[in-house]
C-alpha cells in the first residue's frame, strides 16, 4: 500500500462508525412492500462500491465540525441518488459488467432496472424532506436536474467523433461531478458554514469528481477487467469520445485519427488493441492522467479554506489517492 493509499484509508476510517450508520439507513429506507424494489435495490448495493460521495459528505461535516445526526441521512440520500443513475446508465449503455458482477438490467431486465431506479429516485426525495431545509433541498433537486442534463448531453455526443475536451468536460462536471460537488456543499450547508467556506467545498467536490471521472476514462484503456469489475472497452463500444481518444486523435497521424474516428462513429472495439497502442505512443494516457492531476490539485487547493484538522487531511488524501487509481 502506498503512502497516499494508507492515508486515504485511515481517512475512510474515520469515518467508519458515521457509516456504518448510513448503511443502517439505507437498509431502512430500502424497505418496501414491493418486493423486487428491494431485491433489485439490495442487489446493486450490496455489490460494493467506493461510497465515495457519502464518504465526501460525511468527511467535509467532521472537517467543519457538524455534531448532529442529519449527515447520515443526507449522506443516504446521495448514495440513493448515485445509485439510482447507475440503474438508468447501465439500461442506457447497454451495460453487461459493473464491479465485477452482472449489471441490474442484465440480470433483471431493463424495465425493472429503469423502475427501481426511479424508486431510489423518489426515496431519496421523500429523505431529503426530513432536514427540514429549503437550501439542502434546492442544492439536492439542482444536482439531480443538473445530471439528468449530463446524461442527455452524454446521449447526444454518442458517436460524435468531433467532441473536443470543453464539450467532454461539460459532460462529466455535469454527470459525475455535479453529486460530488452537492455531497460537499450539503456538509457545509448542514454546519452553516460562512459562503467563501461553502463554495471552497463545493469547488473542491467538484474538482475531486471531475478528478475521479478522468481517471476513470483513462483505465478503459489501461486497466484490466479483472482489476476494474468491468469490460474493457465499454467506453468505445458506447461511442464515447472520451479524453484519451480526443487527445489521441488530436497528436496522431492522419491514419491513426481516422481510425480512432471510425471506431467512435462505428462503436466499433475490433481493433481495441490498435487504438490502445495508440493512446500509449501518443502520450495521450499520460495526457488524461495529468488532466486529472490538474483537478486533484485544485481540488487540494481549495481545502485551504477549510480548518485544519484529521477530516480535512482526510479530505486532502482522497484527492492524493486519485492520482495513484488503478481500479
Amino acid at each position: 500500500m502506498t503512502a497516499n493509499n494508507a492515508s486515504a484509508a485511515s481517512a475512510l476510517e474515520l469515518i467508519a462508525q458515521d457509516m456504518g450508520e448510513v448503511d443502517k439507513v439505507i437498509a431502512q429506507k430500502l424497505d418496501s412492500s414491493v418486493p423486487l424494489v428491494g431485491q433489485i435495490s439490495h442487489y446493486i448495493i450490496a455489490a460494493g462500491g467506493k461510497r465515495l460521495r457519502p464518504a465526501l459528505l460525511l468527511l467535509t461535516a467532521g472537517a467543519l465540525g457538524y455534531q448532529g445526526r442529519q449527515h447520515h441521512n443526507l449522506a443516504a440520500v446521495v448514495e440513493f441518488i448515485h445509485t439510482a443513475t447507475l440503474l438508468h446508465d447501465d439500461v442506457v449503455d447497454e451495460s453487461t459488467l459493473r464491479r465485477g458482477r452482472a449489471t441490474a438490467n442484465e440480470a433483471f431486465g431493463n424495465p425493472a432496472s429503469v423502475l427501481v431506479g426511479d424508486f431510489l429516485y423518489s426515496r431519496a426525495f421523500q429523505m431529503m424532506v426530513d432536514a427540514d431545509d429549503m437550501r439542502i433541498m434546492q442544492t439536492l433537486a439542482d444536482a439531480t436536474n443538473v445530471i439528468a442534463e449530463g446524461e442527455v448531453l452524454q446521449l447526444m455526443n454518442m458517436h460524435d467523433a468531433s467532441l473536443d475536451e470543453a464539450g467532454y468536460l461539460r459532460v462529466i462536471r455535469s454527470k459525475t461531478a455535479k453529486l460530488f460537488e452537492a455531497s460537499a456543499r450539503l456538509a457545509a450547508i448542514l454546519t452553516r458554514a460562512p459562503a467563501p467556506v461553502e463554495e471552497a467545498c463545493a469547488t473542491y467536490g467538484q474538482a475531486l469528481g471531475t478528478a475521479f471521472q478522468v481517471i476513470d476514462d483513462v483505465l478503459d484503456y489501461a486497466g484490466h477487467t479483472a482489476e476494474m469489475g468491468k469490460n474493457i472497452g465499454d467506453d468505445l463500444r458506447e461511442g464515447k469520445a472520451t479524453l484519451p481518444l480526443i487527445i489521441g486523435m488530436q497528436r496522431g497521424t492522419p491514419e491513426q485519427a481516422a481510425l480512432i474516428r471510425h471506431a467512435i462513429e462505428q462503436g466499433e472495439t475490433e481493433k481495441l488493441p490498435q487504438i490502445i497502442e495508440i493512446v500509449h505512443q501518443t502520450g495521450a494516457l499520460e495526457a488524461t492522467r495529468q488532466a486529472a492531476a490538474d483537478e486533484a490539485q485544485r481540488a487540494i487547493a481549495a481545502l485551504s479554506a477549510l480548518p485544519a484538522n484529521r477530516y480535512t487531511e482526510g479530505l486532502l488524501a482522497l484527492a492524493a489517492q486519485l492520482l495513484q487509481r488503478r481500479h
